[in-house]
């Protein structure tokens, strides 16, 4: 059996790969754009499988198909909610909403398993997806955190969040009374569940509300230096390229 994925983040690619390996499902090959997709597609023999991200770096997925016939079985990975997946009308096996949960994953693998035998075309309503699209559903952000403080669980509102960063392979959540706490999560999967209205990536490191730049700074190399009011355990940088971005986010 042939299995790959398409994901437009290497990190998240690689983490499905391996929660497919728990499965026994080995990953043949892992693309992250559309571009890439098509060219892999029209020189290779299409795969038994394939795990399918809706939003890549240079476009919708979908658009893979406007120009190579797939004859593959797909499961879509998405942040999108449930309600807006409807809307799509795909010869799919099923779709998987990120955070990927691993008991979702086995069952999304267990279907595509009893209709391994039918292979067919899948067939796309681009019409409906285009519909879904300009008027997409309301999409409910995370608004709390739960944390583990010793043998007690803490809830923390996203209002009290100052910043999210990463250290030594976890995440963190730092609030504005000047406490870190550890959450079960990275920074990949939580720019998918925070409002981008609110939190922006400003770099591999750190995500940053708005509400708690206190001052920006002109930094070395065309960068700039965010001052928070209670985070002064490292710099926190606006990567080059971030800077157009971010300034446009901050209106």
């Amino acid at each position: 059996m042939i299995t790959i994925i398409i994901e437009d983040e290497k990190p998240a690619a690689r983490l499905l790969q391996r929660k497919l390996e728990k499965l026994h499902i080995q990953v043949g090959v892992m693309l992250h754009s559309v571009e890439e997709s098509i060219d892999w597609f029209s020189k290779n023999k299409h795969p038994d499988l394939i795990f399918l991200d809706i939003q890549l770096s240079d476009g919708l997925s979908f658009e893979i198909f406007e120009k190579v016939a797939i004859k593959s079985a797909i499961i879509f990975t998405t942040a999108y909610d449930e309600y807006a997946l409807r809307a799509f009308k795909l010869n799919s096996i099923d779709y998987l909403l990120k955070p990927i949960d691993e008991d979702d994953l086995e069952v999304a693998v267990s279907k595509f398993k009893t209709r391994l035998p039918k292979q067919e075309t899948v067939q796309l309503d681009f019409e409906q997806i285009k519909k879904m699209l300009t008027n997409p559903f309301e999409k409910n952000y995370k608004k709390r955190f739960t944390v583990k403080i010793g043998q007690h669980l803490k809830v923390v509102s996203v209002d009290e969040i100052e910043c999210f960063f990463s250290e030594n392979k976890g995440t963190y959540l730092h609030t504005f009374d000047n406490r870190n706490y550890l959450i079960e999560s990275t920074l990949e999967v939580l720019e998918q569940e925070l409002d981008p209205k609110d939190f922006f990536r400003v770099n591999r490191k750190f995500i940053i509300p708005l509400k708690a730049i206190k001052e920006i700074v002109l930094y070395s190399n065309s960068r700039l230096k965010l001052i928070l009011p209670s985070f002064k355990e490292d710099e926190v940088i606006v990567s080059r390229e971030k800077v157009s971005e971010f300034k446009t986010w901050i209106g």
